[in-house]
């Protein structure tokens, strides 16, 4: 269960990433160290940040920078890739379009999904069916992120070994039923700068992203080094800044992580203020379960937590889908 915590800490993952694969990685003194931080991380803020994870500082900096060019485009251009109902709730959303608990978020998005066809999922992912579009503008923006979702994969799924390994469970404990077909969001954010004037928006709300926790497993967070606006609430309602770490990626878990272990680990409400005059961007990446997998405690985490069945199973796929059907204002 989330504390009192004034930071949030930071775990170099490198012995991890390099090893999860091995067959004796549940011995390895390094990986250990690891997971012991891991654990302790998600128990007390349910937020780390990652170094040492493997994926290049430059194709981070990279993803930012071609964000910033989208979202520089004029308004004409960004809505030829328009979200609605018949796009899968896929595309870009302007400014207030985004609503948290029924209040207007102060930022614009492009929202992105694993690509699903019609029946596959039964009835389940239908409303979420489509191909994700993709600016042409700038040209090199669906290619370097189509990348960057691959390396973010893998390296969730590093991650998730590692914290398998901390609940005292087997190094693949996620995966087959869980997470053996991961599905995944990508929200390519942009938060207006501070301003003394005031649209519409502004006059209801000014807060960038209202206070809320993630759906899924986990979620890797690629903000800009130089706009502090991402902020996590502990568990006396202080909010403690995200400072922006360069080479970093802010991470935290999610509704159905906190679900399979029995709220041992806790999703914590975090928001995003952007006090800063600049245009701030922020990439998160959520990985998530099947989208057909049924959430429960797992057995292992009912023991651990020496108390009986907090939560009742729920499927993945209908938590999003209730989620994402209530999300816009369009």
């Amino acid at each position: 269960m989330s504390t009192d915590f004034q930071s949030i800490p930071l775990i170099d993952i490198s012995p991890l990433v390099a090893k999860c694969d091995d067959p004796d990685v549940a011995e390895d003194k390094d990986v250990a160290k690891v997971v012991r931080l891991l654990d302790q991380a998600c128990r007390e803020a349910g937020f780390f940040y990652v170094k040492g994870h493997g994926i290049p500082d430059s194709l981070i900096k990279k993803v930012r920078d071609v964000t910033h060019e989208f979202f520089d485009l004029p308004y004409e251009e960004k809505l030829k890739i328009k979200l609605s109902d018949a796009t899968g709730y896929r595309g870009y959303q302007r400014v207030g379009e985004n609503i948290t608990k029924g209040i207007p978020d102060r930022h614009e998005a492009i929202d992105c999904y694993k690509e699903l066809n019609k029946g596959m999922y039964g009835a389940l992912g239908d409303p979420l069916v489509g191909s994700n579009k993709w600016p042409t503008d700038p040209p090199e923006f669906k290619k370097l992120m189509e990348d960057y979702l691959i390396l973010c994969t893998e390296l969730s799924r590093k991650i998730m070994r590692g914290i398998a390994l901390a609940l005292g469970g087997s190094v693949d404990e996620f995966e087959g039923k869980i997470a053996g077909d991961p599905f995944w969001v990508l929200r390519i954010i942009g938060y207006p700068g501070a301003s003394s004037t005031s649209d519409e928006v502004s006059q209801k709300n000014d807060v960038g992203c209202g206070a809320h926790t993630d759906y899924g497993l986990l979620t890797l967070v690629n903000q800009d080094d130089d706009k502090n606006a991402l902020q996590v609430r502990n568990v006396s309602g202080e909010w403690i800044s995200a400072v922006p770490i360069p080479g970093t990626f802010v991470c935290n878990i999610g509704d159905m992580l906190k679900i399979l272990t029995n709220g041992l680990y806790e999703s914590t409400l975090h928001r995003v203020i952007n006090n800063s005059p600049k245009y701030r961007v922020c990439v998160a990446y959520f990985y998530e379960p099947n989208i057909n997998a049924a959430i429960r405690p797992l057995d292992m985490c009912i023991k651990k937590s020496g108390e009986n069945k907090k939560f009742e199973s729920a499927v993945y796929g209908e938590h999003l889908v209730s989620k994402v059907l209530t999300n816009f204002t369009y």
